[in-house]
């Protein structure tokens, strides 16, 4: 069964495996808020765990907003957890302020020796949008500046860690200018932003909750978008939203976004990867909304994933073969 509590909404979620349980960390909301709209700005970072990725108990939040004049003292948004080599945790979050009206995103970190308890490392950004590349604030673009969802994984050679964002790049036509960035750490303190790994042009207006995984020895991107944030061109086409993947051919890309294809239509949202300690891949994502276009928000079950005779990642267990992009 989905994981649903029956007071709260649940969205975007990351995971962890301590290789005694999994841990899952999710945006919750009180569905006392009453329109799902609002919950974006009225939002907890939750936490549960799971023996089996199916049947999941709810603990301890892990984060909230800090206190006035930081630069998460509005939001703390989507993220991801890593483990460094002396044991401590991290988790990399996005944070929005009241300074800037929540319109301006920025990446921060806690850290935890146990997952449960969580200590956050500033009140100042551990890395945010630079302007060399990427889109600031331009409400004549877009609705934000966009920074957000940092997906951090180490160094293929042990040479550091790589922090994937979602972000748009500061040059093409507004609606196709969603991009994949990039920022490098040596010691998952310190970051430094560098060009995005994907180009603008792609037909993504921004594309949320990137996440990279190596599947049967083949590296694949996932990330989602939805239909209303496709440019004008691939809706004019028919296209619609989902979550999305797409093979690249390293983990440092180039990623050629335009070839993306959907994992699942609206339903769905927010993808995330998880292996088990059995070697499978699943497919998480949450309930984004129902038959009569009504906001959900849950955790799905797992799905299985796998690898289609033509190359694409896809649901294996058939219920999303209809899907063409």
């Amino acid at each position: 069964m989905p994981y649903v509590l029956p007071d709260t909404w649940t969205w975007d979620m990351w995971f962890a495996d301590d290789g005694d349980r999994y841990h899952v960390f999710y945006l919750k909301a009180s569905r006392a808020l009453g329109d799902p709209g609002r919950r974006h700005f009225h939002v907890t970072v939750g936490h549960a765990v799971s023996d089996d990725l199916r049947r999941w108990r709810e603990v301890r939040d892990a984060l909230v907003v800090s206190d006035d004049g930081a630069f998460d003292d509005l939001t703390t948004w989507t993220g991801s957890v890593v483990r460094d080599p002396d044991g401590t945790w991290h988790l990399f979050y996005t944070g929005t302020s009241r300074a800037d009206q929540g319109l301006v995103q920025r990446v921060g970190r806690a850290t935890s020796a146990d997952l449960y308890t969580w200590e956050k490392t500033s009140a100042t950004a551990a890395a945010e949008a630079d302007a060399t590349w990427y889109e600031r604030y331009d409400d004549d673009a877009w609705f934000d500046e966009a920074w957000r969802d940092p997906w951090v994984f180490p160094d293929a050679d042990g040479d550091g860690w790589h922090m994937l964002v979602t972000a748009r790049a500061n040059h093409g036509a507004p609606d196709g200018r969603g991009v994949v960035g990039h920022a490098t750490s040596p010691d998952l303190a310190t970051w430094t932003v560098g060009p995005p790994l994907s180009a603008p042009g792609a037909g993504f207006g921004q594309l949320e909750v990137p996440q990279l995984a190596t599947i049967d020895g083949r590296d694949v991107l996932v990330f989602s978008c939805l239909h209303g944030e496709l440019s004008e061109d691939r809706r004019a086409a028919g296209e619609r939203g989902g979550v999305w993947s797409v093979p690249v051919p390293s983990p440092l890309g180039p990623y050629d976004v335009e070839k993306a294809t959907r994992l699942t239509d609206e339903s769905l949202y927010a993808g995330r990867l998880v292996q088990d300690r059995d070697g499978a891949w699943w497919l998480f994502a949450f309930h984004h909304v129902d038959d009569a276009g009504e906001f959900v928000g849950a955790l799905s079950d797992p799905l299985p994933v796998g690898w289609s005779p033509d190359g694409r990642l896809h649901v294996t267990d058939g219920r999303f073969d209809h899907l063409v992009s």
